[in-house]
């Protein structure tokens, strides 16, 4: 009975138990709360995509409506695949939490956070798991109107005016993607993403369907921070408490990306946004500005968590890269990078919110001798960039080699060069906190402990899958792969 339902549980669970965490604010039950259903989630998350891979795509029918009438989730191999990373990454990260909220929110407001802790992660799964284009608008504000909350609870006073500069720019990418939405709606007459890609097949000449794609792009662009559209994520992450930003950076911008994967692929098919409008010819050079824009300005930030940010602006180009070669091996590669880039920036993330709970900063002068003074937060923060370079042995390589060899597949070796040199700007930047951290001398007269376990575990959890990812590719290759493979039709 329970497992006919699951698609529904996955989100609903989350939703229900959010409220009770701000009509009982107590601080002891609310984490309570959060920490159970994020963990029951994962555990649903799990299930679905073992039935998924054992017995092909799940179609659940909202209130025993059939399709395109009523509300359908679906669960394939592609979102089955992003639900794991998203519920793993809000397990994990709540976990992590109860210390680290105690300490840098302000006093009295735990129950808001776990309450938009809760929405966000309802509203990035619903995302995820509905088959209604109209249903992804909804469930993108749930998530959106609940990251600006978590990021203004802050206690710097930037806090809020990131969270404002977010909802502006969110309230733009949202109306421009409900607009495409409302353009599809009128020339086909449907909501259902399977049918509308149905639909929208036979009007490739329409002109509302053409806009649509347009609104639609430029709407999720912004949403999943591509660059130029990306000014909204520095603040976002910089000045968010710890627990926020490792939260968004390793989930909300994979759950857009998806969403823009889906429009493509799916909703339009990769003949139409491929073929007949060459959007990969958009997309390909913006991927790869972005990757050298993005670390070049890394480069020279002195706000560590500032430095993840502008760093996520360039791994998101190698998603995005992925995307645009419209070939199996480049999805492959694309979805690979969706699932490694969660581990790496969860575990960097991770660490700096260790480093902030003990010395109440993440400047990166205030670092000097770190690695003596907490080896086992800075030797899972050393795994994390050396997965964020693409060192082999960790998840990044795996992901950038396959990104290569779909370039190479194209013959397009200067595309693997390009990825291979964009690359080589991160050692740069994580080289710079390895320095300061482990050969400068660490202040005299001051004491320093290690982060607590309660910190600790969660964050070499993310480290060691790092390491585990690098080594054993067989589950994440081989979902990536099957997962590519029916987004292009391929057998």
């Amino acid at each position: 009975m329970i497992l006919a339902h699951l698609p529904a549980l996955q989100v609903v669970l989350p939703l229900l138990c959010a409220p009770f965490c701000l009509l009982f604010r107590w601080s002891w039950f609310s984490y309570g709360v959060a920490f159970v259903a994020s963990w029951l989630t994962f555990a649903i998350s799990i299930e679905l995509l073992m039935i998924v891979l054992a017995s092909g795509p799940i179609s659940y029918h909202m209130g025993g409506w059939p399709p395109p009438f009523g509300i359908e989730y679906v669960v394939d191999t592609v979102n089955a695949y992003v639900l794991l990373i998203v519920s793993a990454l809000g397990a994990l990260v709540i976990t992590f939490g109860k210390q680290s909220v105690e300490r840098e929110l302000p006093l009295g407001k735990d129950g808001l956070f776990y309450t938009a802790y809760l929405l966000c992660l309802a509203g990035l799964l619903g995302v995820t798991i509905t088959g209604d284009a109209f249903n992804i608008f909804v469930f993108l504000e749930i998530s959106s109107l609940s990251s600006y909350v978590l990021i203004s609870l802050g206690r710097q006073p930037m806090a809020l005016t990131a969270a404002y500069r977010y909802l502006v720019l969110g309230t733009i990418g949202a109306t421009f993607y409900l607009i495409g939405v409302g353009l599809l709606y009128q020339a086909t007459g449907t909501l259902n993403i399977a049918d509308l890609a149905t639909r929208v097949a036979e009007l490739t000449e329409s002109r509302s369907v053409r806009a649509a794609f347009a609104f639609m792009t430029v709407g999720i662009g912004i949403k999943l921070a591509l660059f130029p559209l990306h000014i909204w994520l520095p603040n976002a992450y910089a000045y968010a408490p710890s627990v926020s930003s490792a939260f968004l950076a390793a989930t909300a911008t994979k759950v857009s990306i998806y969403v823009l994967i889906r429009v493509f692929y799916t909703i339009f098919g990769p003949a139409f946004s491929f073929e007949t409008l060459p959007l990969d010819w958009v997309l390909l050079p913006l991927a790869i500005i972005a990757m050298f824009v993005g670390s070049t300005i890394a480069i020279f930030q002195v706000d560590i968590k500032r430095m993840l940010a502008y760093s996520s602006v360039a791994q998101i180009g190698y998603m995005i890269v992925g995307v645009s070669l419209v070939s199996v091996s480049g999805m492959t590669g694309g979805l690979l990078h969706l699932f490694n880039h969660a581990l790496m920036k969860g575990v960097l993330f991770l660490a700096m919110g260790c480093v902030f709970y003990r010395i109440g900063s993440v400047a990166l002068g205030d670092l000097d001798g770190l690695g003596r003074r907490m080896p086992w937060t800075m030797a899972a923060f050393v795994i994390g960039g050396l997965s964020l370079i693409g060192i082999p042995l960790t998840a990044g390589f795996v992901s950038k080699f396959y990104l290569i060899l779909a370039a190479w597949d194209k013959d397009w070796w200067w595309l693997a060069g390009l990825i291979v040199l964009s690359s080589l700007l991160a050692i740069i930047y994580v080289w710079r906190i390895i320095e300061v951290a482990y050969l400068r001398d660490p202040p005299e007269g001051v004491e320093m402990k290690e982060a607590p376990l309660s910190l600790l575990i969660p964050a070499w959890v993310l480290a060691l899958a790092n390491i585990y990812f690098g080594i054993d590719t067989r589950v994440s290759v081989g979902v990536a792969e099957t997962a590519a493979k029916y987004l292009l039709g391929a057998s």
